[in-house]
């Protein structure tokens, strides 16, 4: 992991259809209040959308929130777009209502982590924080 060359910048998403967005604007204040910078797209995402606001704001991360049970289509779709993108350097991450089984599978196709209910806003900063590599400055 390189020296951080500045904030590490996490883009906020919800994808879908899913209206309900309180839990990502928990996060993303935490994230904020950590010292990152946030983009928070607001609701009603679509993946293509989400991986151009991260390529275009430079981002460290992208991270998915998703109550609707459409995760395993939206993260697939956001993992295909990134390395469409040749930006496979922004690291995938989430949270949301997400089954046990399906959390390896998503993993293994490239998402780094998935936060279920009950995590805390000071773990998810903490992985970020770990988990996030930044270019050493020049």
């Amino acid at each position: 992991m390189g020296v951080a060359a500045g904030p590490i910048r996490v883009v906020v998403a919800k994808p879908g259809l899913d209206g309900h967005d309180r839990g990502a604007k928990v996060i993303a204040r935490a994230l904020r209040d950590a010292g990152m910078e946030v983009i928070y797209t607001g609701l009603h995402q679509t993946p293509e959308q989400i991986v151009d606001t991260a390529v275009q704001e430079d981002a460290d991360a992208i991270g998915l929130s998703i109550l609707s049970g459409a995760h395993n289509t939206l993260f697939a779709a956001v993992i295909k777009l990134l390395k469409e993108r040749d930006a496979e350097d922004i690291l995938v991450f989430g949270g949301g209502i997400i089954p046990e089984a399906d959390i390896a599978p998503l993993k293994e196709q490239g998402v780094a982590e998935i936060f279920t209910p009950g995590a805390t806003t000071a773990s998810i900063v903490d992985w970020v924080r770990a988990n996030v590599q930044q270019p050493a400055e020049a």
